[in-house]
């Protein structure tokens, strides 16, 4: 199958209900700690179910939810969903806009501490079962809980002083927070517990809402410099493959323009499913048909340009693999971060970017082309024939 008649959530649906995972066995006591992390889900909004996620083991369990660390220490797929199958979720069906409540205190809490906190908790029922779902990490199991505990919390500076300042609005505090170096996960869960921005704004934000709120604010910002600035004047390739996924990244030297392609390789069967979205000069309006991931792309890669100070083009092509699971958007802003760090290769057309893509990608880059709008555009605006390029 070369493009896809199916849509990219129901795809990521089907892959996932095949995935089956055992996760932590827990009583209804758990005596353990929090890496920090919460969670707040969507379905009921604007209640929500809100809560602590939290380990059965005392001690230091930051990396469990802390994703900026997996890539860069080699991390495999098996250490995160180990990770993540040992966070046992609590959860209490909340108001948004009730923040006064003393179990969302806690949260706040714990969105904004520095390190792990000892916590206990008792809930209801046994928690069971896991969640993979096609948008968010994954976690253990779950049940509403009764009572919890946590030990004293020291916060982190930035988002203290954050959390303070109720004139400052949620935006510019996110941008403040990435400038001061602080953890894109650490800012996402402090805007999802509603601890940042002006003080009659704030509310509880569902998490996976919460990450493309994040992305997107600090993309448009960045999105705002990089007009203003000379673009490139060669086409950049960048590159980085990990977790059963492979990206190549192609910076154009045209205005800002962006495509984002993504590729499933027999996954499941011998399916081979491309997925693109994309935006013009003008920016995107509607919200993207391939989800998070969009957002999150853009905003690395801006985020390289306003530090660089230069205007480009953008194309990225990604491809997922053989017993590839998802695991959250975290893994493509990671994968990318990692790309853009490492040197680049230059080349003086696009055509010849994409062959050189050719030689690192399994789908051959025709059907890539076929499937999307701008790469497609870019290429005929040249007369260029595709044939002269890429093998049939």
């Amino acid at each position: 199958m070369r493009t896809s008649k199916t849509t990219k959530n129901a795809y990521l649906e089907k892959l996932t209900e095949k995935i089956k995972m055992n996760s932590v066995d827990v009583g209804k006591d758990l005596d353990g700690s929090t890496p920090p992390s919460v969670f707040i889900g969507r379905w009921s909004y604007p209640k929500v179910y809100a809560g602590p996620m939290m380990v059965p083991q005392l001690g230091d369990t930051y990396i469990m939810d802390s994703p900026e660390q997996w890539i860069g220490e080699n991390k495999t797929q098996e250490d995160i969903i180990g990770y993540r199958l040992n966070l046992v979720r609590g959860k209490q069906l909340i108001d948004i806009k009730d923040l006064e409540n003393p179990f969302v205190e806690k949260l706040q809490d714990i969105s904004l501490a520095s390190k792990s906190i000892d916590s206990e908790a008792t809930f209801g029922k046994t928690p069971t079962g896991s969640m993979i779902t096609e948008d968010s990490s994954p976690h253990g199991p779950s049940a509403v809980i009764e009572k919890f505990d946590i030990d004293a919390v020291r916060w982190d500076k930035q988002l203290e002083k954050t959390f303070y300042d109720t004139d400052l609005k949620a935006g510019d505090a996110v941008v403040n927070l990435h400038n001061k170096d602080v953890p894109f996960t650490a800012m996402q869960k402090a805007f999802s517990v509603g601890a940042i921005g002006t003080k009659n704004k704030r509310k509880l934000v569902p998490t996976r809402w919460s990450i493309t709120a994040c992305d997107s604010t600090l993309a448009d910002r960045f999105l705002k410099e990089v007009r203003k600035f000379e673009q490139i004047d060669t086409h950049r390739v960048f590159e980085f493959g990990a977790l059963n996924t492979y990206y190549v990244i192609i910076l154009t030297p045209t205005e800002w323009q962006y495509e984002w392609y993504e590729a499933f390789i027999k996954i499941i069967k011998n399916e081979r499913l491309i997925f693109s979205d994309y935006e013009t000069n003008g920016g995107k309006k509607e919200y993207s048909r391939v989800g998070g991931c969009y957002y999150t792309a853009k905003m690395v890669v801006l985020d390289y340009l306003s530090k660089i100070k230069k205007q480009s083009g953008l194309v990225i092509l990604r491809e997922a693999y053989e017993n590839y699971i998802p695991l959250g958007v975290f893994n493509v802003r990671e994968n990318i971060k990692e790309a853009m760090n490492r040197p680049y290769l230059e080349f003086e057309t696009l055509e010849d970017c994409l062959k050189y893509a050719g030689t690192k990608l399994r789908i051959p880059i025709k059907e890539f082309v076929n499937q999307g709008t701008l790469l497609n555009e870019m290429l005929h605006s040249k007369q260029t024939t595709l044939d002269m390029y890429f093998k049939k």
